[in-house]
């Protein structure tokens, strides 16, 4: 029976429904995870499964689709129609535009059709009493009259409030535009952030489970060799204190895993089962110089400088109230009655020129100059900070790809310490201790190099958020 038990766990192994315990597995390169089996980390990028997109109708194609893992570029996609900041930014926009109509209004002829119809009593002749009779004040009927008539009116000058007002809607929309790319922008760092903590701790789960399964395997040995009296009961009991605490952390990860997973799904507005990493750390970056050099350009920075000129077009539009204004108003009568009756038409010249309002449209002047320079401040201070925020992002990417790249030796190190203690425990040369040792350095250093990675891949796209740029098909370009 022992014979036939372990020939069905061979066949099971070579047919991949069981994977060898141990430590010999290398992290995941592909960047394929999976919530419910471990991830094969020797499968090359072209064996794991290439993300697709999300069907728009067709219940059943959504629900085949949902299985399939998810690309940052996906969720990223995903959560663009799901934010209800970037809806309002866009809507934003739409209210420019209406803005802009408004202003041109006031440059456009306003045409109408006007209809009036006006009854009132008139008043009785004088008469005296003696001739006067019932008859005569019973005759006496209400006056009425009507006009029907087309009306032109033209603005001929308005103290130069028209065209402040067209300036200031341009302004005004090119404003809304690099907002709503700021937080288009400022949405790929949440994303990215959500999407590479979700991998980090579902590998980081993995690595746990390969420890546990290392754990298992040495209390197992350690048995095995007790009963032989080659160990001691006290190795056992140690062994197993690591394992219970490994078995601790495993719960503390997996409640990670389910705080981070909604979290993507909020942003997303779908479930998330599986997520694919399809992203590599680039290799070099460009010098710090390069990247602070567009810090004008970030769409932050241009939507304060078109805010200033906003606030300055308004300025303009109240200091022309202190100027006069002229208006030409036509009417051509389709139908008149009364002592007019026979006239077609009519032009009026309107010119109002300001003296005195009690001061209020000073007031309102001063009230938006202030304005006008709190929106030229708040430019400045955006231009100021920006290059202050490229600088840490850049310090902190490259920071943490040299911390990557020693915690990359330091887990290859240490894998190959615990098979080499394995090794010499066989044949008598280190204790059980020098064993479990090399167990808890393996654990710690796959543990720190997992976190490296990702923090390397958050921060990167922090870089290319800070610098003013978005999503990108890969991360080895230089930009």
């Amino acid at each position: 029976m022992k014979k036939i038990a372990l020939f069905i766990i061979v066949v099971l192994m070579v047919a991949g429904f069981l994977a060898p315990s141990g430590m010999s597995e290398s992290l995941p390169k592909c960047g394929k995870v999976c919530l419910d089996d471990e991830c094969r980390c020797g499968k090359a990028p072209s064996e794991v499964r290439e993300p697709i997109s999300i069907p728009k109708s067709g219940t059943a194609s959504r629900a085949a689709a949902l299985s399939e893992p998810l690309s940052l570029s996906e969720c990223y996609s995903l959560a663009l129609k799901q934010s209800e900041i970037i809806a309002i930014n866009a809507d934003l926009i739409k209210v420019a535009d209406a803005r802009f109509l408004q202003a041109l209004s006031i440059m456009l002829p306003h045409f109408s059709f006007i209809s009036n119809d006006t009854q009132e009593e008139q008043a009785p002749a004088p008469v005296t009493p003696s001739t006067a009779t019932t008859a005569e004040f019973e005759s006496l009927e209400p006056a009425r009259s009507s006009d029907r008539r087309f009306n032109v009116t033209q603005t001929l000058f308005n103290g130069f409030k028209a065209f402040a007002a067209i300036k200031g809607s341009k302004f005004d929309k090119r404003q809304r535009i690099d907002e709503k790319v700021r937080a288009e922008q400022l949405l790929l760092v949440d994303v990215a952030n959500a999407f590479y903590l979700l991998i980090e701790k579902m590998e980081d789960l993995q690595a746990n489970k390969r420890i546990e399964a290392a754990l298992s395997d040495r209390i197992g040995e350690l048995r095995a060799r007790e009963r032989l009296g080659r160990s001691r009961p006290s190795e056992v009991v140690n062994a197993k204190t690591q394992l219970y605490s490994v078995q601790s952390g495993i719960e503390v990860v997996k409640n990670q895993v389910t705080i981070t997973r909604q979290l993507l799904e909020f942003l997303t507005g779908q479930p998330v089962h599986d997520i694919v990493d399809a992203y590599e750390i680039p290799d070099t970056l460009q010098t710090e110089g390069y990247y602070v050099a567009k810090s004008d350009c970030r769409p932050d920075v241009q939507a304060a400088k078109y805010a200033s000129l906003v606030a300055r077009q308004e300025y303009r539009m109240v200091d022309s109230e202190f100027l006069p204004t002229a208006s030409l108003e036509a009417d051509y009568y389709t139908q008149r009655t009364g002592f007019e009756k026979g006239v077609d038409w009519n032009v009026m010249l309107k010119v109002d020129v300001p003296i005195f309002d009690g001061g209020y449209t000073l007031g309102k002047s001063k009230e938006y100059a202030l304005k006008a320079d709190q929106k030229e401040l708040e430019f400045k201070r955006a231009r100021r900070k920006a290059p202050y925020d490229i600088k840490d992002s850049y310090v902190s990417l490259k920071t943490a790809l040299a911390v990557h790249e020693s915690l990359r030796k330091a887990y290859t190190t240490a894998k190959l310490n615990y098979h080499l203690q394995r090794k010499d425990y066989e044949r008598s040369l280190v204790n059980n201790l020098d064993v479990l040792a090399a167990i808890q350095t393996l654990q710690d250093a796959q543990r720190n190099y997992i976190h490296a990675l990702y923090e390397a891949k958050r921060l990167y796209w922090q870089l290319r958020v800070s610098v003013g740029e978005g999503m990108t098909e890969t991360l080895n370009d230089t930009f």
